[in-house]
Formats: structure tokens, sequence, C-alpha cells
């Protein structure tokens, strides 16, 4: 008798392969939830991302010029706040340079829960709240008490990382949470990027997420310190806003740059 053998979901007509992903959509609904709320499968996902990002991390040696925070450019920089882009984060707690503690700021939503157990694996503290969208005029209660978090981190002398631009926002272009911690706490800003030669991009992704891959080669690139007086204005905030977007985005140029031209 021949052997009966089920067709690549890839050669299936579209109809059949749209009427499958149908028919599993309820399925997850009902497991998805259950699931969440399972310590044993949190606590073996954040598992396997911590041991994928060990594994990355030791597989993608740094380039020769990668920044080092240890270097004596940044004597008197640290304790700072090192911002990030949305998708452009996901490798650094596996990467942080420096020996200083650091604190970061997650999200409050459920979905991210795994994300900050995987950032403390790498011994890291986590705030959970939202500074995007903070501005001297408005920030909710959630925000406000997670800058409150992260202000006496840098008094404690521990560094802190928040996520510049905004969940869902317009990607690459930096809120005001970061500036308004800058301003309150006196410390610098110090605009921060990391990539991989190996890498693939989520091009569907509002943020253009970036999955770090194995066997290449690791940049970090840091910017200019940037200070915020205390008694900066809305106007001088915005300025400081607009120098922290060209600020972020030219680290991540270089970055990239400094990976892929040691090709």
């Amino acid at each position: 008798m021949e052997e009966q053998v089920a067709k690549p979901q890839a050669d299936r007509p579209a109809g059949e392969r749209k009427r499958s992903n149908s028919a599993l959509k309820p399925l997850w609904k009902k497991v998805r939830e259950p699931l969440a709320q399972s310590r044993f499968v949190k606590s073996l996902i954040v598992s396997l991302f911590t041991l994928t990002m060990r594994f990355i991390r030791l597989t993608n040696p740094r380039v020769a010029q990668s920044a080092k925070f240890s270097d004596k450019e940044y004597e008197g920089i640290e304790p700072g706040i090192i911002a990030l882009w949305h998708g452009q984060h996901i490798l650094m707690p596996a990467f942080y340079p420096s020996k200083r503690g650091l604190v970061a700021m997650v999200s409050r939503s459920a979905d991210a829960e795994i994300n900050a157990q995987v950032i403390e694996r790498f011994g890291i503290e986590t705030v959970r709240g939202s500074g995007g969208r903070a501005d001297a005029r408005h920030i909710d209660k959630g925000g406000a008490k997670a800058l409150i978090g992260l202000k006496k981190s840098l008094m404690a002398g521990k560094n802190v990382c928040m996520i510049a631009d905004i969940p869902h926002g317009t990607p690459r272009d930096a809120g005001l949470g970061v500036i308004l911690l800058a301003k309150l706490s006196g410390r610098p800003i110090i605009p921060a990027a990391l990539a991989t030669s190996r890498r693939k991009v989520l091009e569907k992704s509002w943020d253009k997420t970036t999955i770090n891959l194995p066997f290449g080669r690791s940049a970090i690139a840091a910017g200019e310190p940037i200070f915020v007086a205390s008694n900066a204005d809305e106007a001088e905030m915005e300025r400081k806003r607009l120098e922290l977007t060209d600020a972020l985005n030219a680290a991540t140029a270089k970055a990239y740059d400094l990976v892929d031209s040691a090709r």
C-alpha cells in the first residue's frame, strides 16, 4: 500500500492553509491563558530564552571597536540612563558591558512578565512601568512610580535602562520619559545600541524587531552623554528629545556598521 504523506503547509492551496489556521485559533485561545498562568510553563520559557541568549552571546565575539563602559571616557559618567530603541534591545541583558548594577524599566503589561523574568536571570533588577509618554505636565500613576524608582536607583549608584521610543508609536522617535528622568535625577543619558552580524529582521513588526542569531560578530555602540538641566522648560526638553533621537539613530547605525564591515 502506498504510504500517505501529509502535504507540507507551503504546498497546500491557500484556501486550505487559511482554514487550517482558522481552526487553530480557537484552540490557541483556549490554552493561551492557562499556559500564561502556569508557573512551570513560565519558568520553562524563561529558562529557554535565557539559555538561548547566553548561547548567542558566546557565539558572537565582540569586534575590537565595541564600546566598553570601563573605558576612561566613561569615568564620571556612570551612573547613567542607558537609552535603547524598541526592537533592538532584546539581547542587551546578555551583553550589558558594565560591572555597575543595572535596573531596567519593563512594561506593566502581562505580556512583559516573561521579559522581566528573563532580564532578572541576568542579575538585572526591574521596575514595572511605562515612561515613554511621560512629560512635565502629565504622567500616569504607574509611570510616575517607575520613574521615582529609577531615580532612587541612580542615586544609589546604579545604572538604569529605558526604551526610548513609545510602544506602538512612531518607531525610533524618542519619547519624553527618558528626558524627564534625566532632568529629575541630574544624571546623563547614554544613547546605546547592540548589533550582531547575523540577524533576522521582522519587517512586518511596527519597530522592525531584530532577532539576533548565533555564529557571527557583535558590537555595542554608545553616543556622547546627554545632560538635561534641572530647570529645563518644555522647549528645552523637546530639543533634548530630538537630540536623543538623533544620537540613538547614530549609535544604531554605528553598531550595525561595526559588525557588517568586519565581515
